[in-house]
């Protein structure tokens, strides 16, 4: 359990990669609640969703909270059979599911049947409400994508956490590019985030923390 977990606001990071030396950097140092993944994502790091089992045994070996894999398909059905393939591989499975027609209904089967269920790439508050009425874990808007499209993705996605607040479903935003993302997402209530790796880092650090602990440690070196 993460410092934040411990208070009244639950705040998390999650790692948006199947790099597996990063996401395990990561995990390991218990900077992350988790890892989030998409056929894109894995395809990426010249992974398949072949590889899901073995990267789900990898990173719960590793120590992490939840694991998200995308469920595929051209049809409700079809969603629904690869869904619960990835939910067979055990407790820490989060499903993604396309916010679509046939992804939302989906999604409605699988939280009736008690699984906990992401509604992803989420582009609308009408999606979001539609998110919440079914009663999956998370949505994930794309913040990255909506200011590509020319919108003000940070109004909108304020816009969306205020509109689900306090319903069960929770932001989980994605698409993130830079720790000023992030920031102004907290800034406007949004608690979850799963950014790439280099994103990750960028929060971690900056010049002046480095400066100050390198002057500590000289400071040790001399008393030495």
């Amino acid at each position: 359990m993460t410092g934040a977990e411990t208070m009244g606001r639950d705040i998390r990071f999650y790692v948006d990669s199947a790099d597996v030396g990063a996401v395990s950097d990561l995990v390991v140092d218990n900077l992350v609640h988790g890892v989030t993944t998409n056929p894109t994502i894995l395809e990426r790091a010249g992974r398949s969703v072949g590889d899901i089992p073995a990267l789900y045994e990898r990173w719960e070996a590793e120590g992490a909270r939840e694991i998200f894999f995308q469920t595929w398909g051209d049809s409700t059905d079809a969603m629904l059979r690869n869904a619960n393939g990835i939910l067979s591989l055990g407790d820490l499975a989060v499903v993604k599911v396309p916010a679509t027609r046939s992804g939302f209904a989906a999604a409605s089967a699988l939280v009736s049947e008690g699984a906990s269920v992401l509604i992803t790439a989420v582009y609308s508050q009408a999606q979001a409400l539609t998110a919440a009425t079914i009663g999956v874990r998370y949505i994930a808007p794309y913040l990255g994508r909506l200011r590509d499209a020319g919108r003000d993705g940070v109004a909108e996605i304020a816009a969306m956490q205020a509109l689900i607040e306090g319903t069960g479903t929770d932001v989980l935003a994605a698409s993130l590019r830079s720790p000023s993302d992030v920031v102004a997402l907290a800034e406007v209530g949004v608690p979850f985030f799963t950014a790439a790796p280099s994103v990750l880092a960028a929060c971690f650090v900056s010049d002046a923390s480095e400066n100050a602990a390198a002057e500590f440690e000289a400071a040790v070196e001399r008393g030495v």
